[in-house]
Parts: structure tokens; sequence; C-alpha cells
């Protein structure tokens, strides 16, 4: 049984968790956060949840209104980056990693859906947004 206990505490295991903040952590704002959580045909993120202080949200995906609760501001950001770490079959998109994407239009190739700030801001309206 000795052996669980190590694999469970391994460093390793619980590495790919989180994601440590960018540059532009330094500079998130809220509002910008709450602006694209809205816009449904640039990040679509309320097609699948719900956030605190927006009236509508999909239920496919989990809950936003007390993710800063539940999560790290580290956890919410891999989540958001690159979910697929976490769960390889998630239909959630990568918002931030081109990595192993396929068949992706030519203008597209190597871009990211949302840019560093982005991905910052809306992490700064969800901290900021308990329920």
């Amino acid at each position: 049984m000795s052996w669980l206990i190590c694999l469970l505490l391994s460093p390793s295991l619980w590495a790919s968790d989180a994601m440590p903040a960018t540059p532009s952590a330094a500079t998130a704002d809220a509002e910008r956060g709450r602006k694209l959580l809205l816009a449904r045909n640039d990040t679509g993120c309320l097609l699948c949840h719900q956030a605190s202080g927006l009236k509508d949200g999909g239920e496919m995906g989990p809950s936003l209104k007390d993710v800063g609760t539940r999560l790290s501001p580290e956890q919410i950001r891999q989540r958001i980056a690159d979910p697929r770490v976490l769960n390889p079959q998630t239909f959630m998109p990568a918002y931030f990693s081109t990595k192993g994407l396929h068949n992706v239009a030519k203008p597209l190739q190597g871009k990211t859906v949302l840019t560093e700030q982005a991905l910052e801001d809306i992490i700064a309206y969800l901290l900021k947004n308990p329920p």
C-alpha cells in the first residue's frame, strides 16, 4: 500500500493541474474579462458555462459561479488554456494552446484562440465574482 501513497504524493502526478501566471496577469482587468465571457462569437464560454453576474449560460460544462472558491488561479488558467491536459476526451477547446491541433485554417495556424491578456482578464473576472 505504501507505493500508492507515494504515487498520490508524487509532484509529477499533479504538475499538470496548474499553469503559472503569464506576464499579462499583472495587468489583468476583470471588466475586460466580463466582456470576453459575454462575447459568444469570440470565446463561446457562456454556450456551455454559467458565470456569476451573467444571466445567460449553458449547462453542458460546470458552473463557473464559485470557481475561485474551488480552484486556484493557476488551476483555472490550466483549465482554460488547455483542458486536454486534465481530460484528453474533453470537448472544451484549448483556448491558449496550439499543440496537437489538426485541420486548422492556414490563417489561424499557430495562433491561440485567446491572447495572453484575454486569458488573464477572464481569470480576473472569475476570481472577482464569487457566488
